[in-house]
């Protein structure tokens, strides 16, 4: 445990209005209340690999949004 306390300490090195976002789940929840609202439309999969297809054009989507869009931990405070 004692070898490991510099990795536990790496989070003070983000910016503190960055690292008040990374306390909570609130991106991982969303992107999972996402995947259910979708999923939940198609009610019936044929079988497991077109259920695959969904989620992963769906986790493609947001992550391609996360990209480009608005950021969620933008590198520069406005």
């Amino acid at each position: 445990m004692e070898a490991n306390i510099p990795e536990g300490f790496t989070v003070f090195s983000v910016p503190e209005n960055q690292r008040k976002k990374l306390r909570s789940t609130n991106m991982v929840e969303r992107l999972n209340r996402e995947i259910k609202r979708r999923t939940r439309v198609a009610t019936l999969f044929p079988n497991e690999a077109s259920l695959l297809r969904l989620v992963s054009a769906i986790l493609s989507e947001t992550s391609e949004e996360w990209e480009t869009g608005k950021r969620y931990l933008p590198e520069k405070e406005i």
